[in-house]
């Protein structure tokens, strides 16, 4: 068998909306989701289950997310939404000056100084202990199994190494040492082929630790001294006192209303605002259909203004300049849709009145629904792990900026911009169920499209996953799927767009749906990664 044909998408497959009746797991790994299923059969419940689940793609999805990831969730109970936000702020002595000083324009991509206090551990125990039945080091054991057992490379696996071990091997061999510690965690062998066992002990040990020591261990104790030492040893900023003070936050969600339902993000500093922002203007229109060029059109250049708004204003929210109610009004909605023509247009901020991630769902048949998304940011993170540990360190601290004028400037103890969302939904109060899609940028441009799948275009969850996405780049360049019609691209470059269509890949996102059904629950899982919806 020939195994460069496994990645080829030349005959899609075809899915279908699954069901089930007490309970599921969507994620984008098949062995994550059937742990997170096993928990909640195992007397869990969907925050169990959330986390037995994250913990696991750690493992199955190395190169996407890790120990040392950040995290967020929307917790749905009967007695409410809870939002959580487990991002972590730059480090105290972090400094915009330094290194400009040092001949930085803009902030490193990768390396030492991408590096922001980790989240995930933190968010994996709070929210265990809030609500879960079962222990954290129960929550870890499938992920511990895992790691010493040693996962079957699938083959998005083996590309996704292959790239990073492109990417960081040279760099290592080529004198920048800090590298090296992705490829000895990793790849010490080299890259596995499809069909391998490959075996992380170091990660083992890891999460065996933070099983037996709880978040103490990661932020007070071992580790944290040991990610102390390789900062030091690399000019990093980041110290053992930035993880000691480390406390995850617990936030209110923010909504907008569309189509008479309420679509949920978590407030800044993630971008979540994003995709109300754009929701709240095309709420303005109404579509005749999904695959006409005025549908298309119309979502692009929403999408694009919502944009300009997210990056000119999102960051820590204590450094906002704009509320999140002033960016949401119906009048700045209205001001905004207003600029929306029949020709593509630059987006540019407006000015509001002022007054590489893994994504999973779980539900049980007891009322908790769990949207909960994990990352290291861009792809394999910072290239960096903590050496002799496992722990991947994520690159968050790359999305601030340099530019002291700007709300986004790195400065010390200070949330980034975040690109990682989780989604949920309910009508008239009620809960209907979570979503979400990873892929950086991607996020709130396909939590928009996706939710007019659903809400305007009445598709299932299947389907709206299923359906073509659009990725707004930059300026007027959009790149479509090549599995829309030509009569939509060519309508939309009539109309100024610079389109170029592309293959579906990871750069159109990954995404899992869960609604509540008449007796139980729908879902559907994404079709262009290792997608899995589990159900009993």
């Amino acid at each position: 068998m020939k195994d460069q044909g496994w990645l080829d998408y030349t005959y899609p497959s075809r899915r279908m909306a699954l069901y089930g009746g007490r309970g599921a797991v969507g994620t984008s790994q098949h062995l994550a989701a059937q742990a997170g299923l096993e928990a909640l059969r195992q007397g869990g419940n969907a925050v169990d289950a959330a986390v037995t689940t994250a913990a696991c793609l750690t493992v199955l999805e190395p190169v996407s997310t890790g120990i040392g990831a950040d995290a967020f969730a929307i917790v749905s109970t009967p007695d409410g939404l809870y939002g959580l936000n487990a991002s972590g702020p730059s480090a105290l002595r972090s400094d915009a000056a330094y290194l400009r000083s040092k001949g930085w324009a803009e902030m490193p991509q990768d390396g030492i100084y991408s590096v922001t206090v980790p989240g995930g551990p933190a968010a994996w125990e709070v929210l265990t202990q809030r609500f879960g039945r079962r222990s954290l080091a129960q929550n870890l054991e499938a992920a511990i199994e895992y790691a010493d057992a040693g996962i079957v490379v699938s083959p998005a696996q083996y590309q996704a190494m292959s790239l990073a071990y492109a990417k960081y091997h040279p760099r290592a061999v080529g004198g920048q040492a800090e590298f090296s510690t992705w490829e000895q965690a990793m790849c010490p062998d080299g890259v596995p082929q499809p069909g391998q066992r490959h075996r992380l002990p170091a990660q083992a040990a890891s999460l065996r630790s933070l099983a037996e020591g709880g978040a103490e261990w990661f932020y007070r104790g071992d580790l944290a001294d040991r990610l102390d030492a390789f900062s030091r040893q690399y000019d990093g900023f980041i110290r053992a006192e930035d993880l000691a003070s480390y406390q995850p936050r617990w936030v209110e969600p923010v909504s907008v209303n569309y189509r008479g339902y309420d679509v949920w993000e978590l407030p800044p500093n993630g971008q979540g605002l994003v995709a109300l922002i754009a929701l709240n203007i095309l709420k303005g229109f109404d579509f005749e259909g999904k695959d006409t060029v005025d549908t298309w059109h119309r979502t692009i250049e929403a999408v694009k203004l919502a944009y300009a708004d997210g990056l000119a204003y999102i960051t820590d929210p204590d450094y906002m300049t704009v509320s999140v109610d002033d960016l949401l009004s119906e009048a700045y909605a209205a001001e905004r849709r207003a600029l929306i023509g029949p020709r593509a247009t630059m987006p540019y901020p407006g000015a509001p009145p002022t007054g590489g991630t893994v994504y999973l769902n779980a539900v049980d048949d007891e009322g908790m629904m769990v949207s909960f998304i994990q990352s290291l940011a861009s792809g394999e993170g910072s290239g960096l792990f903590v050496p002799g540990t496992g722990v991947a360190l994520q690159n968050r601290g790359f999305s601030f900026t340099l530019d002291q004028t700007r709300a986004n400037c790195l400065q010390p103890d200070k949330l980034p911009f975040h690109t990682i969302i989780p989604g949920f939904l309910t009508k008239d109060g009620a809960p209907v169920g979570p979503f979400g899609i990873m892929g950086g940028t991607m996020q709130p441009q396909a939590h928009t499209q996706v939710m007019m799948n659903v809400l305007d275009f009445a598709m299932n969850p299947q389907q709206a996953l299923d359906a073509p996405r659009f990725r707004w780049v930059s300026g007027l360049e959009v790149d479509v799927e090549d599995m829309v019609g030509p009569a939509i691209l060519q309508g939309l470059s009539e109309r100024g767009h610079t389109i170029v269509a592309t293959a579906s890949d990871d750069l159109y996102g990954h995404g899992q749906i869960i609604w509540r059904a008449a007796d139980g629950f729908v879902g559907g899982t994404e079709p262009r990664c290792d997608g899995a919806m589990a159900m009993y």
